[in-house]
């Protein structure tokens, strides 16, 4: 026998030792004996590891056509693979939401309150006791060559949370963005060495900069099993799109919906203190911004576009997982509220959610409940690594190859938001020491100290509600039926079934103070 057909037998006897007692049903696909050949090594590994690439966008809202613009994700991995319509995030705001995706668990156990660093941003505490469970720790530990390029927290990088020379446990290449989201002049951790860029299209574009790095380290590292998580800016503030996109969608406007300059007079106060009508100065300022959120998003299809020609060039295509979503929704003027997220209505926490990967189907859409819990514990599962009991959410690997929907995967989920305030609002004096934030437009305020609330969602095949309770003084509650009143106009918490009513309050008390297994209440 030639070199080549030495290696193979062996490979082959290792392959049957390794298999010995495993179910047929639990082998994973063995893969192309003759791709694996030029491993390191010169026995390759038996049981070739899956590729997993993670991309997260900032803000992207899925009910105001967030993914209108982006045809060729819509193509490469949505009609490659699955969209799963019904994906939601369990807190509506940046940073517990990624901090959910990160840990695989509810905000009240993460404990990452809000975006800043009171609320447990990337705090001390966060990094002393909660980073070191996140999924990139595991998948490292597991033979994993880790890629993190990006936003990571909102509070990471800067001089109170540890600055630039705290790399988070579990990465092997990082490249993470201080603070919050920015195109431009904005300063980077590139493996805890500070760096800065400044406001030069061709070097300093941060969705750019993510693309340019993220396939140089594929092209690097296509003998070992990577994970990497891009993370983008866009479609986050200041909306800055690239110069060739600057011109995009130039006669689109936001949606006008049923809720779009609504005013409601059966919503927690913030909702009411809106002001309705909105000005057309408002309602311009909203279109501008509806457009350059748009024109963001051209150049993530662009980065999706390279990943995926990179992953074909080197031949890796076929055996990588590409996920694709956001970390929260959005609304654009939506009960008159001019723009933001950290409310509890469907276009706030309903985001996109595509995949493709080894044994999906091409062009399939799927109407189970997915929630930002479940990746932590998909990603591990796909990676062959088992953690019973760790995660507050579910592993959606069977859902990847399976041929119909299922009903009894998930029915209930839990919505939860603590809210920010701020001593000084800026431009709005009137707000000092009010328990106020996020006051931007005519000083209108997206945000409060007792905007803070926990949402039961319940979704079966004969309901589908929203019951949602406040932690303030007048204990209100909004509650809708979303099977008749999709939009959310109509609170019926004062009307509804009182046993209805009880039964969903009862089950937010039990969610509310669930940890793992116990968070899967039917």
């Amino acid at each position: 026998m030639n070199s080549n057909e030495v290696v193979k037998e062996q490979f082959y006897s290792e392959l049957r030792n390794q298999l010995r007692g495993v179910s047929i049903h639990d082998r994973p696909p063995l893969g192309n004996f003759n791709a694996r050949v030029g491993c390191e090594t010169s026995i390759c590994y038996a049981i070739q590891k899956p590729n997993i690439i993670f991309i997260l966008t900032d803000d992207q809202d899925l009910m105001l056509g967030g993914m209108t613009p982006m045809l060729k994700t819509k193509k490469l991995i949505g009609d490659a693979g699955i969209t799963f319509n019904n994906m939601f995030v369990t807190s509506p705001l940046c940073c517990p939401s990624r901090s959910s995706f990160l840990t695989g668990k509810y905000t009240h156990n993460h404990r990452v309150l809000n975006n800043s660093l009171s609320g447990n941003c990337s705090s001390a505490l966060w990094q002393k006791y909660v980073e070191p469970t996140a999924f990139p720790v595991k998948l490292n530990q597991n033979g994993y060559k880790t890629f993190f390029a990006g936003k990571y927290l909102n509070q990471y990088g800067k001089k109170h949370a540890g600055g630039v020379k705290h790399i988070p446990p579990g990465w092997t290449s990082w490249n993470g963005l201080v603070g919050n989201s920015k195109y431009y002049n904005y300063s980077m951790s590139t493996d805890g060495v500070l760096e800065k860029h400044g406001c030069n299209y061709s070097i300093d574009y941060l969705t750019d900069i993510i693309n340019h790095r993220a396939v140089k380290f594929i092209n690097e590292h296509k003998g070992n099993p990577f994970f990497m998580m891009l993370s983008t800016p866009a479609a986050h503030s200041p909306f800055t799109p690239a110069p060739q996109y600057s011109k995009n969608f130039s006669t689109r406007k936001a949606p006008r919906d049923k809720s779009f300059n609504k005013h409601s007079t059966d919503k927690h106060w913030l909702i009411r203190q809106a002001i309705s009508p909105m000005s057309n100065s408002t309602i311009e300022l909203i279109d501008n911004i509806f457009r350059n959120r748009w024109r963001t998003l051209l150049s993530v299809d662009d980065l999706v576009e390279n990943i995926v020609k990179q992953l074909t060039a080197t031949g890796l295509l076929n055996n990588t997982y590409i996920f694709f979503t956001s970390d929260n929704g959005y609304h654009l003027g939506q009960f008159s509220l001019p723009y933001d997220k950290r409310q509890l209505y469907d276009f706030d926490n309903r985001v996109p959610f595509l995949v493709r990967g080894p044994g999906i189907k091409a062009n399939q859409t799927r109407n189970e409940l997915v929630l930002n819990i479940d990746f932590a514990p998909t990603f591990l599962s796909l990676a062959g690594i088992k953690e019973p009991g760790k995660f507050d959410g579910k592993s959606l690997q069977p859902l990847l190859t399976a041929n119909k929907t299922d009903p009894k995967f998930r029915n209930n989920f839990l919505i939860e938001h603590s809210g920010e305030f701020h001593e000084e609002v800026k431009n709005c004096p009137q707000y000092k020491n009010q328990g106020m934030s996020s006051c931007d437009i005519n000083c209108v305020c997206e945000d409060s100290w007792n905007n803070t609330y926990g949402c039961i969602r319940n979704i079966d095949s004969k309901n589908n509600f929203k019951y949602c309770e406040f932690n303030d003084k007048e204990h209100f509650i909004e509650m809708y039926d979303l099977e008749k009143d999709a939009a959310e106009i109509t609170n019926i918490a004062k009307s509804a079934d009182p046993n209805i009513v009880l039964h969903l309050s009862q089950t937010l008390a039990t969610l509310s103070l669930c940890s793992g297994p116990s968070c899967q209440v039917d």
